[in-house]
């Protein structure tokens, strides 16, 4: 299993860099785990094929991390002519923002004939639900981000390892459960020790990083504060990059 990070950028795009976008590639069928703006940029930059992605599981619906999905839904029906099905994993109240994305983006395209089967599942924080288009089982956990909708860090079980992603947030002591002993834990550093609201700091996380215990930690989500660190300060973590590939035995 390897993860590919599609978009490692903040909501701004500091350091040139995508919005959130990371594809799990396995055995089996492959997924997202979000879907920000420029995902379909990224998807064709680094040449991996569309029809290759049978879910996408997001933590938020904030544009930068599922703003993509109007374009990755249309370039399905029109360009990659897509025809397998496509599932989408969300908190509660993807739906309806779903609906108003692609009517946004492209009038009309909520409603438009599909060659594929398009499914729309709501997940409840604290409560495992088998994806089978993913081959995981995912469970989301409340974190500390407005977004109009429950905000989630997720664990996700996938052939016998645990990938973890903070999502976006404040400090919470869920960040414990989320990431714990994950084989994977892809965190949020947007600055180095300034606290911001809603956002994860990486002095926070640095002095639980023994209570989780997870094998491998990767930063995202940096602003130009966190970009700015040498690797020799950050603890053993790793920072992500665009199109970085990372194994995961």
């Amino acid at each position: 299993m390897i993860v590919q990070v599609l978009g490692s950028g903040d909501a701004f795009g500091s350091g040139g860099r995508f919005h959130t976008c990371f594809a799990v590639l396995r055995a089996g069928p492959g997924f997202l785990i979000d879907c920000g703006a420029s995902a379909m940029i990224s998807v064709r930059r680094h040449g991996l094929d569309p029809n290759r992605i049978a879910a996408i599981v997001l933590t938020h619906l904030h544009g930068d991390h599922f703003g993509g999905l109007a374009f990755f839904i249309l370039d399905a029906q029109l360009v990659s002519r897509r025809t397998s099905p496509l599932t989408i994993v969300g908190p509660h109240g993807l739906g309806a923002r779903l609906e108003t994305l692609m009517e946004a983006s492209f009038p009309g395209s909520s409603r438009a004939r599909r060659n594929f089967p398009l499914e729309v599942v709501e997940i409840e924080p604290e409560q495992p639900a088998h994806v089978p288009a993913a081959g995981a089982v995912v469970t989301g956990h409340a974190v500390d981000h407005p977004s109009g909708s429950p905000s989630l860090g997720l664990r996700l079980d996938c052939d016998g390892r645990v990938i973890a992603y903070t999502g976006d947030t404040a400090w919470t002591e869920a960040i414990v459960n989320i990431g714990r002993r994950a084989d994977l834990l892809l965190a949020e550093a947007y600055c180095f020790e300034k606290k911001t609201p809603f956002h994860l700091d990486f002095a926070s996380l640095r002095e639980r990083l023994a209570d989780i215990g997870a094998k491998k930690v990767v930063l995202t989500h940096m602003s130009p504060d966190m970009l700015s660190r040498d690797r020799a300060s950050l603890a053993g973590c790793e920072p992500a990059e665009d199109g970085m590939v990372i194994e995961i035995p």
